[in-house]
């Protein structure tokens, strides 16, 4: 009995392991690996790069006063269209107590000088008249009387403009700001009762508004030194809105910079461009911006997908592996190959491969297993 048993227990132990070894084989089965193959085309290509910046006025006038004072009353607001003259803001003049005083001591002055030239051509033009004196002398007397009159006028007048802001002497004591060309009143940073400095040669004063064209608008821009030897003045440029999306806006290269200015370690260089507006668009000023150059263009040239590419480690020279006989024996050789311009996506092949060539792909399929592969037949 115990016999019986023990070649039962042997039994199922050899039957077990066939059945595992059967098992293994059978799940380990597999096909040769099968690479994908493409052949070279002919394509075009663009070599792009793309420019950060923003859209902004071609010009942008700053309207500054002429005179200090305290902002009285402002007639604007930011985002309103003016003509050169309109009215924005008006300026109550805050005389400087020191220049005041120094402008009424000189029209004292003027007064004194004046009263004792008049008692002097009054008193010459006598003793010309009874042929005391010659004609010249009286003359100089006469001018120097003259010259007086002028004198106190020119002090008063420069006294009414430091206490009053106009050498008329207004009564309402205030000056005028206005705009000087036509456009949009793009920002007004100063508010009613806000003291403000004249422009003058030592200060560039305070800007009572910003002016500027919005129908004229330029894309301003820097690109890296690698790339702004191949921009050419006139180069067209395709305009992205950051504010506005499904819009792309035409544009042309004016303007590369002579000088490049460091940037987190990278040297950049700024570059404009004018922008042809869309009329169902309306673009504020400072909206930011990307705009694509193409940098190199061809048409009609073989290409390859740039996936397919390999290096060689010793020369980091280019090259494929191109199918030998038919695709189905999955046998490949190397082929050297010599390559042009990129797009990221495709390639150009300046020589190497042909259009009848399948070039191997690394993106490899899933292996196939014997079973499937059966029940698929």
């Amino acid at each position: 009995m115990n016999k019986i048993v023990k070649y039962i227990l042997i039994g199922v132990l050899v039957l077990g392991a066939l059945w595992a070894a059967v098992f293994f084989i059978k799940s380990n089965s597999k096909s040769a690996i099968t690479y994908e193959t493409s052949q070279p085309f002919v394509s075009s290509i663009e070599k792009k790069t793309v420019a950060t910046g923003k859209v902004v006025p071609e010009d942008e006038i700053e309207i500054k006063p002429q005179i200090s004072g305290i902002i009285e009353k402002i007639y604007l607001e930011e985002g309103a269209k003016v003509q050169a003259g309109d009215l924005i803001a008006v300026i109550k003049v805050v005389p400087n107590e020191q220049s005041l005083n120094q402008a009424s001591g000189r029209v004292r002055n003027a007064e004194l000088a004046l009263n004792n030239a008049k008692i002097e051509y009054d008193r010459n033009k006598a003793l010309f008249d009874k042929g005391v004196i010659s004609s010249q002398d009286f003359n100089n007397q006469q001018l120097t009387y003259n010259q007086a009159k002028q004198e106190l006028e020119n002090a008063r007048a420069d006294y009414q403009i430091i206490r009053r802001g106009s050498a008329g002497g207004s009564s309402s004591a205030n000056t005028n700001i206005r705009a000087t060309v036509d456009g949009t009143i793009l920002e007004i940073p100063v508010e009613e009762g806000d003291q403000v400095i004249q422009s003058n040669n030592f200060n560039d004063g305070t800007t009572i508004a910003s002016i500027a064209d919005l129908g004229k608008m330029i894309f301003e821009g820097k690109v890296d030194e690698g790339e702004v030897g191949k921009l050419k003045v006139g180069t067209p440029l395709k305009i992205s809105l950051g504010a506005v999306e499904d819009v792309e806006l035409d544009a042309k290269l004016k303007f590369i910079a002579p000088k490049g200015i460091e940037e987190t370690g990278a040297v950049q260089f700024k570059i404009e461009g004018d922008v042809e507006e869309k009329d169902d668009v309306f673009i504020r000023a400072g909206y930011s911006a990307n705009a694509s150059i193409v940098l190199e263009k061809k048409d009609s040239i073989l290409v390859i997908p740039e996936a397919v590419l390999q290096f060689d480690k010793e020369t980091d020279k280019p090259y494929v592996e191109v199918a030998v006989g038919s695709v189905e024996e999955q046998k490949f050789e190397r082929r050297d190959i010599e390559t042009g311009i990129s797009d990221g996506v495709n390639v150009e092949v300046l020589s190497g491969l042909t259009k009848e060539d399948k070039v191997k792909h690394w993106n490899k399929t899933e292996p196939i297993k014997k079973g499937d592969e059966d029940s698929n037949s």
